[in-house]
C-alpha cells in the first residue's frame, strides 16, 4: 500500500463516509475558527477539505503549517454540513486523526498562488514551481499534454512514422541565427542546435520513409514577442513522399482542423487558398486575419491626376470603414497612431456625410471626379470614411495592413466566435536583405515552380516558390513547401543567393550527397504547437502555455540562464572570451 495516499484529493465522495483513508498534497488555505481547523488540500487532481478538531494536533498546525506546505493526512471520511457544489469532493471532508508535513514551505511566500496571474511577470517566473500550482496555469499545461496525444494519434491513423532526429546538428541558413555548440573532441568545431530538422526530413523521404513526423524541438537565436518564445519552441514536424502541396494541405486542415473542433466551442472556418500577392494586395500581410471584415483596395488611378503633391509617383491603398457613430477624435486618434507607432507623417482620410459633404485630412483634394470614382469603384455611402495610405508599392501594402488591424480592433468589428483557417500560397522564393541583396524570403530547401527553367530566366524576385503558411486569426502557425530535390535545382538556387556550388556542397554535403541517389519527390510543413495552443486557449501571450518559459528578454529567471561558466569549462572547448 502507498504510504502516502489511499485517494487522490478529488475522488472521495459520499459513498466513501465511514472509510479510513489517507491523503497527500499541498495546503492552499488555512482557516483557524478556534474550536476547528480548516485546510483545503490541493494535489494535481483536486481538493479536499480537511478538519482538525483535537486540541493537541491543531496546536502542531498552528506551529509548524503554512501555506503551501505539502502535509500527509490520515483520517475518516464524514458528512460536510456546508456543502460546496463547486469541487467534486464539495459533499464530504476528512476528521484528521494524524498528520505529517512532508515538505515545509516559509511563513512569508513571494505571492499567493491563486493570485498569481496578477504578479509582475518576472516574479512568476523567478518562482515558477509555485506559479504553476495556481489551477488556472496548470490546466494549461495538462491541457497542453491533452492536446499532444491528439496531434500524436492522428498522425498515427494518417500513417505517419514518428522519427527522433538529432539536436546536436550542423549550421545551416534557415531564416534565423543558429546557436552554437562548441565541441571538445574537435577543437574549433561546432554544432548548431536546429532551427528545424529540415534536412533530416528530407533525408528519411530519400531512406525510404514514406511519411514521418515528430514533436520537434526547434532552437532559433531570435528577438521575443508576445507570440514567439525566445530560443525554443516546438512543431508538429511531418514529411510526405511523392506527395504535391495540395497533399499537405489536406493533412494540415484534417489534423489541425479536426484538432480545433475538438477542444473549442468556437466555429472552425475556412482553409481557402489565397495568394501572397493576394494577401498582400487586400490585407497587407501575408498573415491575415480573416475575422476582420476590411478589405483594402488600390485607388492609385483614381488620384493619378491629384493636386495633392503626396500622393504624387506613390501607390494608393485605400480602407473603407462605416463611420455613422465615429466621432472626430476617433479619426484624430487614428492620425495620432499612425504618426507615434507607425512613424508616418500622418494618416490622410476623409468622411463622406449627407447631402454630399465631405470631411477630413484631404477633404479640399477631393474633386466631384475623384468623389464619383471612389463611389464607383469602392462604393463610398454616406456615413461612411476613407482612410488613404501612400508610398511605394510594398510599404504601402504593410502600412495599409497595419491601419486594417487597428481600425477593426477600435471599431470592434473581429468577431471572436470563429477559428478562421486560410492558407498563403505562392510567397516569392527571394526577396533583398536589408543590405539589398539577394536572399531566400522563405525556406531555402524548397522547389521553385517552374524548376530550374524560373531560376535560369526570371529575375530571382519574380520566381514563385512552392511554399504556403497556414495561418489562423493573424497568426502564422505552419509553414510547408515542396521541397526540391534536385542538385542541378539546388545549386542554382543557392547561386542566386550568393552561395558557390563548393559552399552548397561543404554546408549541405548530406543533402547534396544524397540527391544523387535516387530521391523521391517529397513535401511537408510544421504547424507551431506552442502557437497552436496559444490560440486555443484564447491567450495573447505564448509564455502562458509553456511550463517553462523564458521572460520577454530571454532570460530564463528560474534557473538563471544564460549564465557566466568557469574558465575551466571554456578550455574544456577551446574558447577564449574577448572582453570589450
Amino acid at each position: 500500500m502507498n504510504k502516502y495516499r489511499t485517494h487522490k484529493c478529488n475522488e472521495l465522495r459520499e459513498e466513501d463516509v465511514g472509510k479510513e483513508v489517507r491523503l497527500s498534497g499541498f495546503v492552499r488555505t488555512i482557516r483557524d475558527l478556534g474550536s476547528l481547523i480548516f485546510i483545503d488540500l490541493k494535489d494535481h487532481y483536486g481538493i479536499t477539505q480537511l478538519v482538525f478538531d483535537n486540541e493537541k494536533i491543531q496546536e502542531e498546525v498552528r506551529k509548524s503549517v503554512n501555506v503551501e506546505s505539502t502535509i500527509l493526512a490520515e483520517g475518516v471520511v464524514t458528512k460536510r454540513s456546508n456543502i460546496n457544489d463547486k469541487i467534486p469532493t464539495g459533499k464530504i471532508e476528512i476528521v484528521v486523526s494524524k498528520f505529517e508535513i512532508l515538505g515545509k514551505a516559509p511563513s512569508v511566500l513571494p505571492f499567493q498562488v491563486d493570485e498569481s496571474r496578477k504578479v509582475r511577470e518576472d516574479l512568476r517566473l523567478e518562482y515558477r514551481f509555485l506559479d504553476l500550482r495556481n489551477d488556472e496555469i496548470h490546466e494549461k499545461i495538462v491541457f497542453r499534454s491533452k492536446v499532444l496525444k491528439t496531434l500524436r494519434d492522428k498522425m498515427d491513423e494518417l500513417g505517419f512514422v514518428e522519427v527522433q532526429t538529432p539536436i546536436l546538428a550542423n549550421s545551416s541558413p534557415e531564416g534565423a541565427r543558429d546557436f552554437l555548440v562548441p565541441s571538445r573532441i574537435h577543437p574549433g568545431e561546432f554544432y548548431a542546435l536546429p532551427q528545424a530538422p529540415q534536412q533530416f526530413k528530407q533525408l528519411l523521404m530519400i531512406s525510404g520513409f514514406d511519411k514521418y513526423y515528430q514533436i520537434a524541438p526547434c532552437f532559433r537565436d531570435e528577438d521575443p514577442r508576445a507570440d514567439r518564445s525566445p530560443g525554443e519552441f516546438y512543431q508538429l514536424d511531418f514529411e510526405m513522399s511523392f506527395a504535391e502541396e495540395k497533399d499537405v494541405q489536406d493533412v494540415l486542415k484534417e489534423v489541425v482542423g479536426s484538432t480545433f473542433k475538438k477542444y473549442t466551442n468556437k466555429e472552425v472556418v475556412g482553409f481557402e487558398r489565397i495568394t501572397f500577392k493576394e494577401a498582400m494586395d487586400k490585407y497587407g500581410i501575408d498573415k491575415p486575419d480573416l475575422r476582420n471584415p476590411l478589405i483594402i483596395q488600390d485607388v492609385t488611378d483614381i488620384f493619378k491626376d491629384s493636386e495633392f503633391k503626396v500622393f504624387k509617383n506613390k501607390t494608393i491603398k485605400a480602407i473603407k470603414i462605416n463611420a455613422k457613430d465615429t466621432t472626430r477624435r476617433f479619426f484624430d486618434d487614428m492620425v495620432k497612431y499612425a504618426v507615434e507607432e507607425l512613424e508616418l507623417g500622418g494618416l490622410a482620410w476623409i468622411k463622406y456625410t449627407e447631402n454630399n459633404q465631405i470631411s477630413g485630412t484631404i477633404s479640399k483634394f477631393i474633386t466631384e471626379d475623384i468623389l464619383k470614382s471612389l463611389k464607383d469603384k469602392m462604393g463610398l455611402k454616406e456615413n461612411e470614411a476613407i482612410f488613404f495610405i501612400a508610398d511605394e508599392y510594398m510599404n504601402a501594402c504593410k502600412i495599409a495592413g497595419q491601419i486594417r488591424i487597428e481600425l477593426g480592433n477600435r471599431l470592434n468589428i473581429i468577431p471572436n466566435d470563429k477559428y478562421y483557417f486560410c492558407f498563403i500560397v505562392d510567397f516569392p522564393m527571394y526577396e533583398l536583405d536589408d543590405d539589398g541583396k539577394i536572399d531566400f524570403s522563405h525556406n531555402p530547401f524548397s522547389m521553385p515552380i517552374g524548376g530550374l527553367d524560373s531560376l535560369l530566366n526570371k529575375d530571382p524576385l519574380d520566381v514563385v516558390a512552392h511554399q504556403f503558411d497556414l495561418v489562423c486569426n493573424g497568426y502564422e502557425l505552419a509553414s510547408g513547401a515542396v521541397r526540391n530535390h534536385d542538385i542541378d535545382i539546388m545549386i542554382k538556387a543557392f547561386e542566386i543567393a550568393g552561395y558557390t556550388k563548393e559552399e552548397v556542397e561543404n554546408r549541405f554535403g548530406s543533402l547534396y550527397n544524397a540527391f544523387k541517389y535516387g530521391p523521391p519527390p517529397h513535401a511537408g510543413a510544421a504547424p507551431g504547437i506552442d502557437r497552436m495552443i496559444m490560440l486555443l486557449l484564447d491567450e495573447s501571450n505564448i509564455r502562458e502555455v509553456i511550463a517553462f518559459p523564458k521572460n520577454s528578454k530571454a532570460r530564463d529567471l528560474l534557473m538563471g540562464a544564460p549564465s557566466v561558466v568557469s574558465k575551466q569549462q571554456l578550455e574544456d572547448v577551446h574558447i577564449a572570451l574577448i572582453e570589450k
